[in-house]
């Protein structure tokens, strides 16, 4: 599905000439998908699509924490999970999965689930945006299963079935489920597609045959305890935690960042982005593990926030000034500043599930109330590389 930096260890999405495609220059294949791709002026209005459902998606979790916030409507508070897993995420990614195929259907995902996003913002009824996402989700399937059939391998199979999985949350969803039934699907289309994006660079650092097996095995047990979360929740959600515990370990034990972090600037930020995700995938599995399971009524905010915020939002901190100028061919030049929503990230999330777990609402209000200054802080610092890099592009010029 992409390319890769092999000094950051960070994906770009570029089809390689093994998924069937000739060298790459800058981001794009030579020779392929030249006529068929999107120029990028045109992919812009997709990601900013994708960043105002951040925005409102941020917001309607503020306003379910207690926080006085303006929102469009009152019924919003209850799309802070859709908007923030299908509106904003489900659009990034599908729209880097584009990208990496050069073809024009595929950027049918992130328009279908922009505007179904924009849809549930502006009031619409529930049922057709909905549809219009799973859409989407639907489109980024069929992206994901023709890079499989051009490229057989454990990683493009991964990212398949974290595709398949946002698909069957999104089914989940348009049939009325509660969302104790769709989040551990939704987890899991972010959780397999960032673990098969980083399996793809461990070839720079190959693991044993023992390693991927183990890899296989886990992922196997993993689409297991996600299914059997359906038929027996308490057993099914129970299984999850050692599973995501054993793919956290097996993450940190196996990724490019172990020895990328001895490096310096970007590639050193990078490396410590990913590492501390992990770390935070293994938190919330050993949360889950000693106190109910994952996604469970007892540690349901605690465990889903661990994985969606500090999981999920670490890996985007690190991969942004990789993908961001892939996707937009806008340069995005590192900060020291970037280790700031980086810090903050970490210590909003230790006083949100502090209050989770000690029994204390005012911290975990209070830890909300940082999640969301965190991620304006990372929109503000990504702006400001954005426009350091076009001042440095026009005083060269």
């Amino acid at each position: 599905m992409a390319g890769a930096d092999r000094q950051s260890g960070v994906s770009r999405p570029t089809v390689r000439k093994s998924v069937g495609a000739g060298p790459t220059t800058g981001g794009r294949p030579i020779g392929q998908g030249m006529r068929s791709d999107l120029p990028p002026r045109y992919r812009l209005p997709l990601l900013v699509l994708g960043f105002i459902a951040l925005g409102l998606g941020v917001e309607a979790g503020l306003a379910r924490l207690g926080w006085n916030v303006p929102l469009p409507y009152p019924g919003l508070t209850a799309l802070h999970g859709p908007l923030m897993v299908s509106g904003f995420f489900g659009t990034l990614i599908s729209l880097e999965r584009a990208v990496a195929l050069s073809k024009r259907w595929a950027y049918g995902a992130p328009l279908f689930t922009a505007l179904g996003a924009m849809a549930l913002i502006l009031g619409a009824a529930e049922t057709p945006s909905t549809i219009l996402i799973t859409l989407g989700s639907l489109v980024m399937l069929s992206a994901s299963l023709s890079v499989y059939r051009r490229q057989r391998a454990l990683f493009t199979a991964t990212l398949a079935l974290g595709a398949a999985a946002w698909l069957v949350g999104n089914a989940l969803w348009v049939a009325g489920l509660g969302m104790a039934k769709i989040v551990p699907w939704w987890a899991a289309y972010l959780i397999l597609t960032i673990a098969g994006e980083r399996l793809e660079l461990s070839r720079f650092l190959p693991p044993s045959g023992a390693a991927r097996r183990l890899f296989t095995v886990i992922i196997a047990l993993f689409i297991a305890s996600l299914l059997l979360a359906d038929i027996a929740p308490t057993t099914g959600h129970i299984l999850l935690a050692p599973v995501l515990l054993a793919l956290a370990l097996w993450l940190a034990r196996y990724d490019i960042a172990r020895r990328t972090m001895r490096e310096h600037g970007l590639t050193r930020f990078i490396a410590l982005s990913l590492l501390s995700g992990y770390a935070w995938l293994a938190i919330a599995a050993l949360v889950g593990l000693f106190d109910g399971g994952m996604f469970s009524r007892a540690t349901y905010d605690a465990t889903l926030h661990a994985v969606f915020l500090g999981f999920v939002f670490a890996m985007v901190f690190g991969h942004a000034p990789i993908i961001l100028p892939s996707v937009t061919r806008i340069s995005l030049p590192y900060r020291p500043a970037f280790y700031l929503h980086l810090a903050l990230l970490h210590l909003s999330l230790i006083c949100r599930l502090a209050g989770d777990l000690l029994g204390r609402p005012e911290w975990r209000s209070i830890g909300g109330l940082l999640n969301a200054v965190t991620l304006a802080l990372f929109v503000l610092n990504t702006l400001a590389a954005v426009a350091t890099g076009l001042l440095t592009k026009a005083g060269t010029r």
